[in-house]
């Protein structure tokens, strides 16, 4: 059974406590300084808002990033399977 490890993490400027395991400590933080530093970004860029408007416009920042990347995968994923048919024919009509 892996350990379990209590930190906090600082998300604009509240603390989480977390129980992780050990090895997921370090993306973790990654994680919550790159949330941190996206936050300070719409911080600077847009002074009439609050906080809360600060979390959410990172939140769905980083989950467009994701969507992308998902798709990015799904068509290199689509592309091998058609080189592999198109191989598979090509071996056919020989």
């Amino acid at each position: 059974m892996e350990e379990q490890l209590s930190i906090k993490v600082q998300i604009a400027e509240r603390f989480y406590p977390l129980k992780i395991q050990r090895q997921d400590e370090e993306k973790i933080r990654k994680a919550a300084r790159l949330i941190n530093d996206k936050i300070l970004q719409y911080k600077q860029r847009y002074t009439d808002k609050d906080a809360q408007d600060f979390i959410a416009m990172a939140a769905l920042q980083f989950v467009i990033n994701l969507l992308d990347c998902e798709q990015q995968q799904n068509v290199v994923s689509l592309e091998k399977e058609l080189g592999l048919l198109s191989s598979e024919l090509d071996e056919m009509l020989k």
